[in-house]
């Protein structure tokens, strides 16, 4: 957007959209359509710079955001250079290496680790083995997602909480000043990069040998890189290969780990870029935050497989969770909205939305749901979003009508362009996590 452009947005004239039914929410979805702003990030002491923030710099990072309290890069080739599209082909045919620094490590260990942990996620901890981890929610009393991290048991009695976008560490210290289990709760100096494409197991390969080849999905394996301590585990935010490298003692040693990286890197065409929020969005991986928050329950996002119907042990949220469960089964689900996936028109959408774009029925009108996760799919050769529509609006073939704005609209009159439900994930993972393979069977819990 040119200064020209921004003067003549009414910035004061918008207002918030009422058609788009949340009253099951008390802080309701800001659906203000303001378009891009042209404002910079003030960068401060306020918020963390990560061990990595220095190196993504020298990498070429030109912008960022805030994500766990930390600057967080998000971009490394200029939108005249290509942007986010040509950071997206190297992840699909190459091998990316992403700062992911801002994941931050909340350790619980001590003697009633198991037992705390099982009290605070919904999946059952005591089926994670030592040196494996898993995806997991973990939902307030009143059973929305406070976070959905990748949890790893490096030790029989130790566990690191891998957070996403909320910070999770003094709401598990609150839980267990009433509860008093025999653990130590502290954020560790401990910070993942990513390592995501389908070279990425050659390149790790270089780095810590055929061992790594062995490694299972979800699982974790110790090592070294130029001398330091990392765990390694074969996840990731995208649906292709990839892992995470877990650097010890993170603050003194980033460089050390950083440079071996970029020189193991060169001769499988490796490249620094942000995360692929386009892949992942193809993949069905969530972004709290931007697709859930803790006003969202499980069963409204595609994580209703995350609430076992056998787990032995109580954990917060229970008894409301298997309450909406059976609301659900019984045709009256407790909310409002449900996320699913769509196809729409328009021109490519090759970079991030600034406003969650609202969304019709098939003939246009009132909006009634809203995009919170879109981008082009150069393999599907049409644009993807996960969305909000109504409960009786989610069923796979149901017509919408999408409001973009001009630079995507293509012409399109009111900016309303075609639209259609359609089954997530919208392209296959070369690991297919658990949500696509419950999908798949057509059952509703992984434990």
């Amino acid at each position: 957007m040119s200064n020209d452009e921004f003067q003549r947005v009414d910035y004061a004239g918008l207002r918030q959209v009422e058609s788009v039914d949340q009253s099951d929410r008390k802080v309701p979805i800001n659906l203000r359509q303001s378009g891009p702003t042209p404002v910079g990030m003030l960068i401060s002491t306020r918020v963390r710079k990560s061990p990595y923030w220095h190196l993504s710099m020298a990498a070429g990072c030109w912008r960022a955001t805030v994500y766990n309290r930390v600057y967080h890069p998000r971009g490394y080739v200029r939108p005249e250079d290509g942007g986010a599209m040509v950071e997206y082909d190297a992840l699909v045919n190459h091998v990316t290496l992403w700062n992911v620094a801002v994941e931050r490590q909340i350790q619980v260990k001590g003697p009633d680790a198991e037992a705390f942990v099982n009290h605070v996620v919904t999946r059952d901890a005591t089926r994670i083995a030592p040196m494996h981890a898993k995806y997991v929610i973990l939902c307030n009393e009143a059973g929305g997602v406070l976070n959905d991290p990748v949890l790893l048991r490096p030790a029989d009695d130790e566990f690191w909480f891998s957070l996403a976008d909320s910070d999770l560490e003094l709401w598990l210290r609150g839980v267990n000043v009433g509860l008093g289990f025999n653990v130590d709760i502290a954020e560790i100096d401990a910070a993942p990069v990513q390592i995501q494409g389908p070279k990425s197991e050659a390149l790790m390969v270089d780095l810590f040998g055929e061992e790594v080849r062995d490694i299972p999905y979800y699982g974790l394996m110790a090592g070294q890189v130029a001398g330091r301590d990392v765990v390694v585990s074969q996840t990731g935010f995208t649906g292709e290969k990839g892992y995470e490298i877990y650097l010890k003692d993170a603050t003194r040693y980033a460089e050390d780990m950083w440079y071996a990286v970029l020189e193991a890197g060169e001769r499988h065409n490796l490249m620094v870029t942000a995360p692929a929020h386009h892949r992942r969005i193809a993949a069905g991986i969530l972004s709290w935050g931007q697709d859930l928050d803790q006003e969202t329950l499980p069963f409204q996002c595609n994580l209703g497989y995350q609430v076992p119907r056998r787990k032995h042990a109580d954990y917060i949220g229970r008894e409301v969770l298997e309450a909406a469960r059976a609301a659900i089964e019984a045709g009256s689900p407790p909310f409002r909205n449900v996320l699913v996936g769509i196809v729409f028109g328009g021109a490519p959408v090759t970079d991030y939305a600034n406003d969650f774009w609202l969304i019709s029925g098939a003939e246009g009108g009132d909006p009634v749901g809203y995009v919170t996760s879109p981008w082009y799919s150069p393999e599907l050769e049409t644009n993807i979003a996960l969305a909000y529509v109504p409960w009786e609006m989610r069923g796979v073939g149901t017509a919408l009508r999408v409001q973009l704005p001009d630079e995507y609209a293509d012409g399109a009159a009111d900016g309303l362009v075609r639209a259609e439900v359609v089954d997530v994930p919208f392209r296959p993972s070369v690991n297919p996590n658990i949500r696509e393979v419950v999908h798949a069977r057509g059952r509703d819990h992984a434990d």
